[in-house]
């Protein structure tokens, strides 16, 4: 279980499961006489009477532990002398209707004692994850100091006050001769061990339970959410998910050391996000959404939408596939301008570096991360192709309908490129993702079942050559620290202007995992050179190779339809005795064949 949402958590348990430790814990704190009275305690009444004669208002209630049960069965929560009268007269009736057995079983299955906790069963689990059949002398002590005042006696909020309350409770027993002197002090001195996360309703997940709770609510309501006792399964795995924390805010603490952020910036919170899931399935495995949920509650792998950069070019390569190029395609890398494009001047891209290039392949300028040819590419494919070839990868968000697109212009989510990188790893097939794959209510009713939705979007053939390529970032580019990973992996990563917003994302056979790294506010740079290698791929590396350690090594498969030709890189043209880098290239089977490069192709497209 990751988490639960409650207004009341009420578990019943029989009279018989509840130990005669506890019963008489809460007699004694709560109506000593209860063996002894008829439902009122004459002697308790005229004390709270003058009590409440003295003040001009009620200010204590002097209630019997039946008194208490007819309040909350058969009265309202009002505070007058009459409501008192008439609580007197229903106690005194209950008494002759239900025997003192039935009395404790009613009152000790819906007493509040703090945290969304009524009941002993719930307190129990609550506060020392135990049932409580299973509870100590000093721990039903200290559960039945609550009642009086849960909040103020709290162990979790008042340390001090709760044992001082729980010291009274054990003097109670012993002069109502419940206990020994022996065991008194044997109590006192007991050590206490609590569930301290059990007092958050959400756990050990939280920006996905909080999702899991917008959805189950919007979908539901609230009652059906807080009331109603559903069953909500979900596709977490927890293991996964405490990787993710952990390297997300490692990631991010190395980054805060190298740069001791100050000021405005530090105000603003350095955040990052990871996003997880299933290519095959899309069952999300884990979601942090954020360096802190108790800060903000804002969830940055799904609700943020930030310029992609570099990151986003992969969509523009597996578009370009589909028009005839091919990894050894080759594009000049060389100044252009573009008029009338940003503000009505004229618009000249720049590379990472500064520098050009002339001829490259396409595989290399992926690799590279080569503005200028990415730019050209979009300028030869058209923007509203790509737009469209965009959204079949899952992007939904608009696009920047302009040449920008090329570096990462548009504002996407996390999700949705880890959605997009998804499609390649899963050989062309685009999937829905998943974070509840099913929902019952308590009668066992399934109200919804998720089961994966998968559609063919863009060929295996592009897809495998465009994981081919992502290898090739990893193994020759700007993504080579993900090679700590040890085992097959393809990825890009994604910076934008002056080291705004830092990505990777990446995937192997069995995940595809993206890693986002900025500051809340837009505008706020993490620094100089903190690009997507150095800021997001170490936390993406230390997440994989706890997800994966466990799993097999396994490579890429390579689907029918695929040839391998010796291509000398540096001409794009097959491999002579004379080439001196030569890489065996990927190419569609079927595809014309003029895109499948011989001795006599022309080196630009």
């Amino acid at each position: 279980m990751i988490g639960e949402f409650y207004l009341e958590k009420r578990i019943i348990v029989p009279i018989t499961r509840i130990p005669r430790i506890v019963i008489n814990a809460f007699i004694s704190a709560e109506d000593s006489d209860f063996y002894k009275h008829k439902g009122i305690s004459p002697v308790s009444i005229i004390r709270a009477f003058l009590k409440n004669i003295w003040a001009g208002r009620i200010v204590q209630g002097g209630s019997t532990i039946t008194q208490q049960v007819t309040k909350y069965f058969l009265l309202s929560s009002e505070k007058s002398f009459s409501r008192k009268i008439k609580e007197a007269i229903l106690a005194y009736r209950v008494e002759n209707e239900l025997s003192k057995e039935n009395i404790l079983f009613l009152y000790l299955n819906q007493i509040y004692l703090g945290h969304g906790a009524y009941g002993v069963e719930s307190a129990a689990q609550s506060y020392f994850g135990k049932h409580v059949e299973d509870l100590n002398l000093a721990e039903a002590a200290m559960l039945a100091g609550l009642p009086r005042a849960p909040s103020k006696y709290s162990p979790f909020i008042n340390s001090k006050g709760a044992k001082e309350r729980q010291a009274y409770v054990l003097k109670r027993m012993l002069k109502e001769d419940y206990i020994t002197a022996k065991q008194f002090k044997q109590a006192l001195t007991t050590p206490l061990t609590f569930n301290t996360d059990e007092n958050k309703q959400i756990l050990k997940a939280p920006y996905f339970t909080e999702h899991i709770r917008r959805y189950i609510e919007g979908k539901y309501g609230s009652d059906a959410l807080y009331k109603e006792g559903l069953l909500v399964y979900t596709s977490l795995d927890l293991e996964m998910q405490n990787a993710a924390q952990v390297s997300l805010e490692s990631g991010l603490m190395d980054l805060e050391r190298r740069h001791k952020y100050q000021g405005h910036r530090q105000s603003s919170g350095l955040q990052g996000a990871l996003m997880c899931m299933d290519p095959d399935t899309g069952y999300v495995r884990a979601m942090v959404g954020g360096k802190d949920f108790k800060k903000s509650e804002f969830n940055r792998a799904i609700q943020a939408k930030r310029q992609g950069g570099s990151a986003f070019k992969p969509v523009i390569y597996a578009a370009a596939l589909d028009k005839g190029y091919t990894p050894a395609t080759i594009i000049v890398d060389s100044p252009i301008s573009y008029d009338n494009l940003i503000g009505g001047e004229p618009w000249q891209p720049k590379n990472f570096d500064g520098e050009f290039r002339g001829p490259i392949t396409f595989r290399e300028a992926l690799a590279k991360s080569i503005n200028v040819v990415t730019v050209k590419i979009l300028g030869d494919l058209g923007i509203d192709y790509v737009a469209r070839y965009a959204s079949i990868l899952g992007i939904t968000s608009p696009l920047n309908m302009d040449l920008t697109m090329a570096l990462g212009s548009s504002s996407v989510s996390l999700l949705e490129l880890t959605r997009a990188y998804a499609v390649f790893a899963a050989q062309g097939r685009r999937v829905e993702p998943i974070f509840v794959t099913k929902v019952i209510d308590q009668n066992g009713v399934v109200l919804e079942e998720n089961k994966p939705q998968v559609e063919e979007v863009i060929s295996p053939q592009t897809a495998y050559i465009m994981t081919n390529l992502l290898k090739g970032v990893v193994q020759n580019g700007t993504g080579s620290r993900a090679q700590a990973l040890g085992r097959p992996c393809a990825g890009k990563t994604g910076t934008t202007n002056n080291y705004v917003d830092a990505w990777f994302i990446g995937y192997t056979p069995e995940i595809v995992t993206g890693v986002w790294v900025g500051f809340d506010e837009g505008n706020q740079p993490l620094g100089e050179n903190e690009t997507g290698s150095q800021a997001a791929l170490p936390i993406w590396v230390q997440f994989m190779k706890e997800a994966l350690k466990h799993k097999e090594v396994l490579d890429f498969p390579v689907p029918e339809g695929i040839v391998f030709v010796n291509i000398d890189s540096k001409t794009g043209l097959p491999a002579t005795p004379n080439s001196t880098r030569i890489i065996p290239e990927s190419f569609k089977e079927d595809s014309n064949e003029e895109t499948i490069p011989t001795e006599d192709s022309e080196k630009s497209p």
